[in-house]
């Protein structure tokens, strides 16, 4: 292996973060929001500590965050439903869409770069 392969691999997001990604919209959309607590902290801390890129990185948060927001507001409700699918908000599904997609953006650009 050349040196430029060798720094072109290490600097690549981690193939879990590039999974993840694209796990937490299929999982929200299909209603299993709850679960999906698993690709939201592999993207986030895989993205924190894997890429070098700043943009995946802040989209990986964004991703976490709103996931959170519903989580949060789904756990305080005194009249919640029993499962966080049911509870989640349209809008919420949409943004959690959203900042997967960006994202999965992010990584892409970042391979180009790379």
């Amino acid at each position: 292996m050349t040196t430029a392969s060798l720094a072109s691999t290490s600097r690549r997001t981690p193939l879990a973060v590039t999974i993840s990604a694209w796990a937490v919209p299929v999982m929200v959309i299909g209603q299993f929001a709850m679960l999906a607590i698993v690709p939201v902290v592999i993207a986030l801390v895989g993205a924190l500590r894997g890429a070098h890129d700043r943009l995946v990185r802040w989209t990986a948060a964004a991703v976490a965050a709103s996931w959170a927001i519903p989580f949060a507001i789904w756990q305080v409700r005194p009249d919640g439903a029993p499962s966080m699918s049911k509870d989640i908000h349209p809008g919420f599904v949409a943004l959690i869409v959203v900042a997967s997609a960006a994202l999965i953006l992010a990584i892409f650009r970042a391979r180009r770069r790379g």
